[in-house]
Order: C-alpha cells, then sequence, then structure tokens
C-alpha cells in the first residue's frame, strides 16, 4: 500500500471485445445522551411513575475499563461522548435471503434500517472506564424508530443488544465546534464502524407491559480495524494492502485537515494497466470510477485467476488481455463525519473535497504511477452517486478534466429532489389533495409497491443521530449541497420532524449545486472548448460537456457514433463505435 503524509506546506461485441463495451456499458448501474456521566434508573423511573408516565424497561449499560482502554487505544476521543443505542429483534422473525448459503442470524444491530427492527437512541457524554449509563425508552431525550417506546412492541421474546458510537470534537476553520461520529475505515457506518463498541446479544421478554422492570448490559466488545494496523497506520479510510495489479493509497489532506481541524485524509483504489512497470517513463490515461466508498474494493472487482460473476464475471480476464484498453481506473475513498463519500465538491459543510481531490489526490497519483497529466487523459465516469459526483467535477473543474460519462445520477435539477420539487412544493414529506394528504413515497419496489415513505426514512435518520449525523442519504445531500446552520451544523432543507421545506435553504441549494441551473447561468464559460469555441451538441442526445469529444452527458451514443477524443498533437484514435458510453474507445 503507497501512503503519503505530507505535512505542513467498440468493434463486435464478440469473445473478449464483449469487455470493451461491458467495461464501461456496467457504469450504467449502481456503482444509499445522557449529557451527564452515568444515570440512575431507579430515579429516572420513579420521575416517570410520578408524571404519570408508563415507562417499562429501563436498559443499564456497563462500559467496563477494559472496553474503554481498548476505544481509547484507537484514537477514540476520551471521555467518551457520542450516541448509546438499545436494538431489539423479535426470536425467529429472521429468514436468510433466497439462495443464501449463510443460515446465521444477523446480531440486531446489523439489521436496523428505515424497515429494520426497532431501536432508541441517547446522546451520553464524558463516560468513563466502570461508568454506568441508562436508556429508557419513551423518556425525555431517547428517540426511537420505528417505536417511541416499548408499550407498542408485541410481547414476546427478543434478542436485544446495545451499542455504543463513540463521538470526535472537530473545531472547524469556520469557527464552529461540531460532535461527529469518527470514519474509521468502515464508509461511516456506525453500526459496524471500528472503536464503537457493543454487547453480546441476550434474549429478553419485552413488550405489552411485559418484561423486567431492568436489564442490564455491558459493552464489552470492541469493533476492530478492518485490517490490522501497523506501525503508521490510522483508522480512516481504512487500510487496505496491495493486491496483484491494485494498489491501494491514502494521504494526508492539508486542505481538509485545515478546514476540520484534525487530521483528515483522501484515498484512491489504482487498477494499474497490463503493461504498467514501475519506474518506467511510459504515462497512461486514466478513468476516475466515482461512487459510493470502495472499502478495499478493487475497480470493478478485479481478482486475478477468479472468473467473476455478475457485471464483473469476465473482467479480470479481459483486463489482463491484449483486448484491454492500456489505461487505469481508478476509485475514490473520500468517507468523511457526515457518510461514505464527499460528493466531490467545495461544500461549506463538508469541506473543500473538489480542491483537494483535483489539487491534491489526482497530482499525488499522477507523480506515483505515470498517469498523464493532461486534461483531455483524465475522465470522469459513474452512475447514481457517481454519476451526480462526475458531472459536478466536471461542470466546476471544466479546464481540469477531459470528459464525463454519467449515467442514473442523482438529482441534477432541484425541481426534483427525488421526487420533491424544493423550490415550489410546500413539504416534502406529504402531497395536499384537497380532502386528503398523501405520503409521498421514498423507495418502491419495481411493481410499484412503496418499501417505505419519505417520512419513515427521515425520522429513521433523526433516531440515528439528529443535525444531519445520521450518516444516511438524505444527511449527506443535505451537508454537501446546504449552507452552515447558526449551530454549525447543515441547515436543514425541510423540517426533519414535518418535512415543511425552508425556502432560503432552497435558493442557496440552487445558486450552489443545482447543477442544471448552474449550467444555463454558466454555459458561456463552461460550453466552449477551449473558450470561445461554441459549446458541443450532438442532435439526438442533447447536451455535451467540454473536452467530452461528442460524447453527451446523461445519454448513450448508438451504434456507430465515433469518437473524436484527440491524443496529444491532434492524432486522432482510429475510429470505434462508441457502444455503452464507449469510455474504452477513446483511449484505444
Amino acid at each position: 500500500m503507497w501512503t503519503h503524509s505530507p505535512r505542513p506546506g467498440f468493434p463486435a461485441l464478440s469473445g473478449s471485445r464483449l469487455w470493451t463495451a461491458v467495461l464501461f456499458g456496467s457504469l450504467a448501474l449502481p456503482a444509499c445522551g445522557v449529557e451527564r456521566p452515568t444515570a440512575d434508573a431507579g430515579n429516572a423511573a420513579d420521575a416517570a411513575a410520578a408524571a404519570g408516565v408508563t415507562v417499562g424497561t429501563t436498559f443499564e449499560v456497563e462500559l467496563p475499563s477494559g472496553t474503554h482502554a481498548e476505544m481509547e487505544a484507537l484514537g477514540m476521543e476520551v471521555p467518551l461522548h457520542g450516541r448509546l443505542y438499545v436494538v431489539v429483534d423479535r426470536v425467529g422473525d429472521w429468514t436468510p435471503p433466497a439462495g443464501s448459503p449463510d443460515t446465521d442470524v444477523p446480531e440486531p444491530r446489523r439489521r436496523v434500517g428505515a424497515t429494520g427492527v426497532p431501536f432508541w437512541g441517547i446522546q451520553v457524554r464524558n463516560v468513563e472506564g466502570d461508568g454506568l449509563m441508562t436508556l429508557t425508552p419513551g423518556m425525555d431525550g431517547v428517540r426511537g424508530y420505528p417505536l417511541e417506546d416499548l408499550s407498542s412492541l408485541p410481547p414476546g421474546e427478543y434478542r436485544v443488544q446495545v451499542l455504543l458510537s463513540s463521538w470526535t470534537t472537530y473545531h472547524r476553520a469556520d469557527g464552529h465546534v461540531l460532535e461527529m461520529h469518527r470514519e474509521t475505515g468502515e464508509g461511516q457506518n456506525p453500526w459496524i464502524s471500528p472503536g464503537n463498541a457493543h454487547s453480546e446479544v441476550v434474549t429478553v421478554r419485552l413488550g405489552g407491559g411485559d418484561g423486567p422492570e431492568r436489564v442490564r448490559l455491558s459493552l464489552d466488545r470492541v469493533i476492530p480495524p478492518l485490517q490490522p494496523l501497523q506501525e503508521g497506520d490510522v483508522l480512516e479510510l481504512g487500510n487496505p494492502r496491495d493486491r496483484e495489479q491494485v494498489r491501494f493509497v491514502k494521504i494526508r489532506s492539508e486542505l481538509l485537515s485545515e478546514f476540520w481541524g484534525r487530521d483528515m485524509y483522501l484515498g484512491a483504489n489504482v487498477l494499474l494497466p497490463r503493461s504498467w512497470e514501475p519506474g518506467s517513463e511510459r504515462r497512461y490515461p486514466v478513468l476516475f470510477h466515482l461512487g459510493h466508498f470502495p472499502g478495499d474494493r478493487t475497480p470493478f472487482g478485479f481478482d486475478p485467476g477468479a472468473p467473476g460473476s455478475g457485471r464483473t464475471a469476465g473482467f479480470s480476464e479481459f483486463w489482463m488481455s491484449d483486448e484491454a484498453p492500456e489505461m487505469f481506473i481508478v476509485t475514490i475513498r473520500d468517507a468523511n463525519p457526515f457518510y461514505d463519500t464527499s460528493y466531490s465538491v467545495n461544500s461549506a459543510n463538508v469541506g473543500p473535497y473538489g480542491d483537494a481531490i483535483t489539487q491534491e489526490l489526482i497530482p499525488f497519483l499522477e507523480a506515483q504511477f505515470g498517469m498523464m497529466a493532461e486534461p483531455w487523459s483524465r475522465v470522469l465516469a459513474g452512475g447514481s452517486t457517481g454519476g451526480w459526483e462526475a458531472l459536478a467535477l466536471q461542470i466546476f473543474h471544466p479546464t481540469f478534466f477531459g470528459g464525463a460519462w454519467s449515467w442514473c445520477p442523482d438529482s441534477v435539477d432541484f425541481h426534483a429532489y427525488q421526487i420533491v420539487n424544493i423550490y415550489d412544493d410546500e413539504n416534502a414529506y406529504e402531497r395536499d389533495r384537497g380532502w386528503v394528504t398523501v405520503e409521498r413515497p421514498s423507495n418502491r419496489l419495481p411493481d410499484g409497491n412503496v418499501q417505505f415513505t419519505m417520512r419513515q426514512e427521515g425520522h429513521y435518520e433523526l433516531a440515528v443521530a439528529d443535525r444531519s449525523r445520521s450518516g444516511g442519504q438524505w444527511a449527506i445531500w443535505e451537508a454537501a449541497h446546504g449552507p452552515v446552520g447558526a449551530d454549525g451544523y447543515p441547515r436543514p432543507i425541510w423540517d426533519h420532524e414535518t418535512g415543511v421545506i425552508d425556502r432560503e435553504t432552497a435558493e442557496y441549494w440552487r445558486e450552489n449545486f443545482d447543477l442544471h441551473h448552474h449550467l444555463r447561468e454558466n454555459w458561456s464559460s463552461i460550453g466552449g472548448r477551449p473558450p470561445g469555441e461554441a459549446p458541443h451538441r450532438h442532435r439526438r442526445h442533447g447536451l455535451l460537456l467540454p473536452g467530452v469529444g461528442g460524447v453527451p452527458v446523461g445519454g448513450v451514443p448508438g451504434p456507430g457514433h465515433q469518437s473524436r477524443c484527440r491524443r496529444p498533437g491532434g492524432v486522432r484514435p482510429a475510429p470505434t463505435p462508441l457502444l455503452a458510453g464507449g469510455v474504452a474507445g477513446a483511449f484505444r
């Protein structure tokens, strides 16, 4: 693994040629407490009883001194503070996915989600070794999902588990002080994050007023690093080790570290060209394949000798064959305190990730591996989140990249932010139809059945953490696109409880990250290649970004569409049908 820590300062689709199209055609598919050291359960129950509130079971949670010491050794901030969760899962209420060989029942913490098992969370602070915390569902300061308290829990046997998500204090350059979950290699997921602590799973009878007054659990397990730490390693972004034809890079970012007030990192997973050799003077172009946090996964699942499956079937063999284009493929590790990716832009909340990627990470990769350092030789591609990132990097850095291939991107025009028009709609969670109010769906199956609503997903994220700290999809959109609120956290685009949209915040989104609006307002400076030249257009597919050479954004050229991407000196590559995006054809 490469480590760098600067301090201050398409022919017919037959045989292996199938992969020339599939390599980039596949891009079209998705690439989302107790504010005191301790609390006495008896006092809480007594106070509730005096107020006429039915409390139910109180969970007493111990943090052994050994667990505290282990968390501190991994770099968790002490005294510990963060969010304590209790998760319950009905015994026998799990069926393995069809065809899955794994029949082990997952721990409750791994079954949390918008349609997952019930859980409750509370803020905790100043937690020392052998400290005791309490959590009583339904009490002030406790937020649950999908149930407010235990009274709605059907009586039965439940598997119970507690988890402590450790938070870190960030003294940001803008003067705000934030407390957030630190990403430690898993891609910003508190339920599996190295350094967090959890208990073993115990079985308890709960629900319907039935069950013990108190349940005692111990946070006696610390989630270990994903890869064993070696000398000089830090948890952020993980520490995957180099493999055949793949290199893993992590650098300390000066720009991000200055913004966040502590060391911050950027990483890359680099698939090498077949003929690449260390120290060679030969230079190669590069595809930046953007999307969610790749972890230790290799680009396109490259694994020599393995047949692959699904979209990666046959790729490894193809990549090492004479049919593969001689180029790099790079995925980026940019998980942060908000989410598993930064959205690759300069954000008031998340930080200057657009600049850090273009001014720090990519120049380092070019110097380290012999990548061509020319705009035409840097291209972007991705789907879903990666599709939005590819467009955003090309649009906001039009002279740095040579083209963007974007499929099914996240919302590029906030008149349709998912299915919400943030400029005209009054409420994100519901639509007023006169005599009835209709809930907006957030996720649907292909047959039209609704998986869950926007209100449910919003309330799920609130139960994980408030102030856009859930690590969820809505939280990062709010952080990446929005202004900083008075408290230093992202200013909500809508009220998280009610869904009422904030018009002032919506205007900020429009002026800064509505990509369609930005292109309309700045086309004279973005659309030409070189500046002053008429924007590229294609009669069937519309918009082309600078340097794309005839490939439309958001559309796939049909068979026979020819590449116009040129090599240095004006040498035109042999005409190649740009099947399924044709990025490979541009570099053949």
